[in-house]
């Protein structure tokens, strides 16, 4: 929802610090290249959580400084140079984030949309996304915002949010004890997890922003800005809002699916795949296959450790086993047992499968059943007592009679039939 400009400049913003050689740094000012936008923001959890949009200022072109090192000094400071004139984006949202839990959400939801549209890597550690934090406090009731201090260079969600939370407490304290909050940019140290002074805070006249004479506007004419839209992919709202009206996802697993462009694009390829090797739509196999990739997936790879071949974990292995559980030729739980031995002991997977192959011989399943009430009378009686729980015992008794291969919704019917 932004406004791209057709005609942007670039200016020089003049200020003295160690890591900013030149003694100005080449931004955008008055006319700068994105104006206005929103961004829509989870935050929280289960029952408690809410959307809200929040509303982008603007969006400018600059470029980066250097890097103050404090920590490997002792009592000095080094300045790495190795970042400084690299070009980055700024991207400046209006202050209507109430909580560190918003700002995280904010800054999430940033770093997934970037990834998703290939802006940049998102590495936040080696700083190719950065956070600066605004912080200030007003009394309940207030209307103006109270003297804002900056946070900079935050390089995790976690610090973030620590950051935030440290300066909020701080600055309150500070009110109630009769000082006064004072505009300036502070660093967060995580070690101590406290923010402390940096430099004081100018304001936009302190920096003598002019036009920079050696540099030409920027202008993008309308067949570019369309060759731009045309190649944006389907973008995190509108992929999660089709999940759940299109493939009847939950929201939990909508979310969880568009919450990253590699997670979206596996669910995407696995489904398409799986949706064609069974002969079915994407909307009848989608849950099947969001909740292997979300749920059961995950957890064979963490349980077969450092002993797994990842290179097994193909897309033909995951539609062959998802495929085999959708059609019922093998049981869930077999489903996990045997991808587990196919990632760690390279198993022919097709024949493991087949050797697998559940049953839905009513007879077989009857005579396993009848076999399992004869030999837990005691808790047959239970059963019928009231210890409804005792269900799952049996279930589970019949099934490991059948060696996994009964067919656990038809062993569920008899079961029922014959308990009363």
């Amino acid at each position: 929802g932004g406004e791209v400009a057709a005609k942007s400049v670039f200016a020089r913003k003049n200020y003295f610090y160690p890591d900013l050689p030149k003694g100005y740094q080449i931004s955008q000012f008055e006319l700068p290249v994105v104006v206005g936008g929103s961004i829509t923001i989870q935050v929280g959890e289960g029952e408690k959580a809410y959307e809200k949009s929040i509303r982008l200022t603007r969006a400018h072109l600059e470029e980066d400084a250097g890097k103050s090192l404090h920590e490997d000094f002792h009592g000095k400071s080094g300045i790495d140079l190795n970042r400084a004139g690299t070009p980055l984006l700024e991207i400046v949202s209006e202050p209507e984030m109430r909580s560190s839990a918003e700002a995280v959400a904010y800054a999430k939801a940033l770093h997934a949309l970037v990834r998703w549209i290939g802006t940049c890597d998102g590495n936040m550690q080696e700083g190719s996304f950065r956070c600066d934090a605004n912080v200030s406090v007003r009394p309940k009731g207030q209307v103006e915002f109270g003297t804002r201090r900056e946070i900079k260079n935050l390089n995790s969600f976690r610090f973030l949010e620590r950051a935030i939370e440290y300066e909020i407490t701080r600055q309150i304290e500070l009110i109630e004890d009769g000082g006064r909050v004072v505009q300036e940019t502070r660093l967060y140290d995580p070690d101590r997890d406290e923010t402390r002074s940096m430099r004081s805070k100018e304001d936009a006249h302190d920096y003598r922003y002019f036009p920079d004479p050696d540099l030409l506007p920027l202008e993008l004419d309308d067949a570019f800005l369309e060759e731009c839209r045309a190649s944006l992919p389907e973008l995190p709202d509108a992929k999660r809002h089709r999940y759940e009206t299109a493939l009847g996802l939950s929201a939990y697993n909508a979310n969880a699916l568009t919450a990253d462009v590699q997670t979206a694009r596996e669910f995407e390829a696995l489904l398409a795949s799986v949706a064609k090797a069974s002969g079915k739509g994407e909307d009848a196999v989608a849950k099947r296959v969001a909740n292997w990739l979300l749920s059961e997936q995950p957890g064979v790879v963490s349980a077969a450790g450092a002993d797994a071949d990842l290179s097994r974990n193909s897309i033909e292995a995951n539609t062959a086993i998802v495929v085999a559980t959708e059609n019922g030729t093998i049981s869930g739980s077999k489903a996990k047992e045997i991808f587990l031995a196919y990632l760690t002991s390279g198993i022919d997977l097709a024949a493991e499968i087949a050797a697998n192959q559940q049953t839905s011989d009513t007879g077989a399943i009857e005579a396993a059943v009848d076999a399992v009430l004869a030999a837990n009378a005691d808790k047959v009686a239970e059963y019928k007592g009231g210890k409804e729980a005792l269900f799952g015992f049996f279930v589970g008794q019949t099934m490991k009679a059948m060696q996994g291969k009964g067919n656990p919704q038809l062993v569920n019917q008899v079961l029922k039939a014959k308990l009363g």
